[in-house]
């Protein structure tokens, strides 16, 4: 009995939660494959940066970093499609995803022997950028995994939650936790640490939104039925032998993944050794923006000198 008098408590609490977000208004939007992508650009002059969000992040996570890159490159950010304002089209895999990525450079007109950009992969995205180097060496400037290893580890939920992610609980559990201030609050700050603003209600928003509009619960049970996207060991290997500007960029104190992993990640791909930025956790574009974008700096090799004049 306590079980039926739960289930129909959560059909009606999902009854009567089903009103769904409208994206921001001046959103832009490009179709990059086949997917309508939402993206932003900074900056009007220099090399081009592309900037690849990772799990259940989207544009705006770069907002702190990407004007700073803006005063001396041309940045863009897109959503992939499952999160942030884009066209939720499955399926949710790397090959997908990775389309999407490439679609999106065609789009923009870069990849082009004049233009080829610096790919950024935070966390999952390093997946999406490793695999478009591999596909397309020839059309990119250099990549960066931003605290993302790019591997297919075959991580997913625990088997613990497999009751409880199916309906109506799943959703009943998903709205609680979105319309909870302080448990967004909450994540954000684990994962972000003490160097990131406070979220206030705006940033709550800002967070919480993107899962409120149409499509994105189905998506987002589509997506944990995939479970964290990478690459095999074997084909990220691969990268080591592609002759791009690499780097491997992590938070110090970043406890999502182990702490050999950094190191292990940039002899994988044949990067030097990694760049830890201090007391940053798993959000070092939010937390340290100016080390995240000195790191991208880096990383992108200066212009030519041009000829020397006549001499006389």
């Amino acid at each position: 009995m306590t079980l039926v008098a739960v289930t129909i408590a959560s059909f009606t609490y999902n009854a009567f939660t089903d009103d769904r977000a409208a994206p921001p208004s001046g959103l832009t939007y490009v179709q990059a494959a086949d997917i309508r992508t939402r993206y932003q650009t900074w900056g009007t002059s220099g090399s081009p940066v592309v900037l690849v969000h990772g799990a259940f992040e989207s544009v705006d996570t770069w907002s702190r970093l990407a004007p700073l890159l803006a005063r001396d490159h041309r940045v863009y950010a897109l959503d992939l499609t499952g999160y942030g304002y884009s066209e939720r089209r499955g399926p949710y895999t790397v090959d997908h995803l990775t389309r999407q990525l490439l679609g999106f450079l065609d789009a923009m007109h870069l990849g082009t022997p004049d233009e080829r950009p610096v790919l950024v992969g935070h966390s999952s995205g390093a997946a999406m950028v490793a695999e478009a180097t591999l596909r397309a060496p020839e059309r990119i400037g250099g990549v960066m995994l931003l605290d993302g290893d790019a591997l297919d580890t075959g991580a997913g939920p625990p088997a613990a939650l497999e009751y409880v992610l199916i309906d109506p609980f799943r959703t009943s559990l998903l709205r609680i936790g979105l319309g909870t201030d302080w448990l967004i609050r909450k994540v954000y700050g684990a994962q972000c640490g003490p160097g990131c603003p406070r979220l206030d209600k705006a940033g709550v928003d800002e967070w919480r939104r993107p899962f409120r509009v149409a499509g994105a619960e189905g998506a987002l049970w589509s997506m944990l039925g995939e479970g964290v996207l990478g690459i095999p060991a074997e084909r990220l290997a691969r990268l080591h032998d592609v002759q791009v500007p690499k780097s491997v960029v992590f938070g110090a104190d970043d406890d999502v993944f182990d702490d050999d992993t950094p190191t292990d990640t940039a002899t994988r791909i044949g990067a030097p050794a990694p760049t830890m930025i201090p007391k940053s956790r798993h959000l070092p574009m939010i937390s340290a923006p100016a080390a995240v974008a000195s790191a991208v700096d880096a990383l992108i090799p200066p212009p030519p000198a041009p000829p020397a004049g006549p001499s006389g």
